[in-house]
Formats: structure tokens, sequence, C-alpha cells
């Protein structure tokens, strides 16, 4: 029997990066999981490449009637719902005094608004259930700042606090609900911020105790842990998955 075997998943952003390694790894383990994204034909793909156990819907987070649609896909496919996995996210990098009002509100629609409405959707379904388990991808910068990404840290420390209010909110009806807070991670997701090409990362992994930067299957079996009866006492938790980024203070040399 595999870790997750029983359950049902619907993961955002799971057509690439963390997303995807988190629908490997949880169909590997025994789940069925809807792999939800607006890049549709990676998502295409690798509901085929997961076979039976997967599949595809296409899912604009910021869209309150496509949640809706989603959920009642991922019933109607496998039966039930009891993990919910908010990957789904955007990255900007400018200082305060150039990050227009568009480049604000467009990362807190999706890394903000996006995972209330998920938050939101699966309840029903999970009571339904019998419970669940909701895994909310924040980061490092829902701990802590980091200089030139004003509205991503403000995302993410919303994300942060939501996770908590949810888990208070839902415990007695054996929903969970933590967060991820994953420091630099490989993935598409960063390189788009940067410009879409390859980048140098040994500055940063130098600055890290583990003196690497992470990759998505990392992040992919933090949220596995979470969404397994092994983490059946933890809610409303942060759960740091960064090399040691934090660990540190600003007198670092």
């Amino acid at each position: 029997m595999g870790r997750l075997a029983g359950k049902v998943a619907l993961i955002t952003g799971a057509s690439r990066g963390q997303g995807a390694a988190a629908a490997r790894a949880f169909v590997a383990e025994g789940a069925k999981v809807l792999i939800a994204d607006v890049v549709e034909e990676l998502g295409k793909e690798l509901a085929d490449e997961l076979g039976d156990a997967a599949v595809f819907q296409q899912l604009d987070v910021t869209d309150e009637a496509a949640w809706a649609t989603a959920v009642e896909r991922t019933v109607d496919e496998f039966g039930s719902l009891n993990v919910l996995v908010n990957n789904a996210g955007v990255l900007h990098f400018s200082r305060l005094e150039d990050t227009t009002l568009a480049d604000y509100q467009r990362v807190m629609s999706v890394n903000q608004i996006g995972t209330f409405l998920g938050l939101r959707s699966v309840v029903a379904p999970m009571r339904k259930a019998g419970g669940g388990s909701i895994v909310n991808v924040s980061s490092v910068e829902g701990l802590a700042g980091t200089p030139f990404l004003v509205a991503y840290t403000a995302s993410k420390f919303a994300v942060r606090g939501m996770t908590k209010v949810a888990a208070l909110e839902l415990g007695t009806d054996g929903i969970r609900v933590n967060s991820i807070h994953p420091g630099m991670i490989d993935t598409q997701m960063v390189r788009d911020a940067l410009g879409g090409g390859e980048f140098d990362t040994s500055w940063i992994a130098k600055k890290v105790a583990l003196g690497r930067v992470g990759e998505p299957r990392e992040i992919a079996d933090v949220a596995l842990f979470l969404a397994s009866d092994e983490s059946s006492y933890c809610t409303g938790a942060e759960f740091v998955a960064d090399g040691g980024a934090t660990a540190t203070h600003a007198l670092k040399v």
C-alpha cells in the first residue's frame, strides 16, 4: 500500500515544476490526482504519462467559477476530494518604487486570491469525505522580506496567515491546513521572472547552509508528507524547506 492510497488530490500549478513533481510523487504513492493549470499542453502530457490515476483540468486559480468546475471534475472522476495542494503562483521582481499597481495586483490575484478560492472551494467536499489535508505553498518570503519582491512577499505572508485561520476553523471537521515555505528552488517560475533564460545560481548556493539550490521533488516530498496520514497531528504549521536560508540573520558573512 502506498502512503497516499485512497487519497484524491487536486494540485494547482501542476503542469510543471513543483506541482508536476508533486503529481508524480502522489501518484507513485497511490493517490488519484487532478492536475490543474493554465498550461494546457504540458498538463495533458503529464496526465497521459501518469495514466488512469491522473486527469488534467484547465484552471485559472483567479477564476471563482473555474474552481467550482475543477472541484466538481475531481469528485466526478475519482469519487471524492480529500487533498488540495495550493501550489500555483507567480513571481515578480522590481523595486518598490517601480512596481506598478497592475504588477502588484497580478501577483496578489494569483498567489493570494487563488489560494483563498482554493481553500474555500474544497471545504464542502472535504467535509463530505470525512476530512482532508490542505497544503498551501507559501515561501521563505512568507517568513521574512526580500528586496525587489514587495508583491510576492506580501502575497506569501498572506498565504501563511490564511493557513492559520483555516486550520483553526476547520480542525473540528478533520481538515488539516499547513503551509510549506520553500527557499530558492530550480523552477520555470523563477526563470520566467528573470527573463526566461538560464541564470547563474552559484551566488545563491553560497548563501545557504547546504550550498545548493533546491529541486522541485524536495518540495513535493514535504507536500506528500503533509497530504499523508503521517502528518495527522500537524495543522496550522509552517514547514520550511530552504537549505538553511532562514537559519541565519543579517550579520552572516
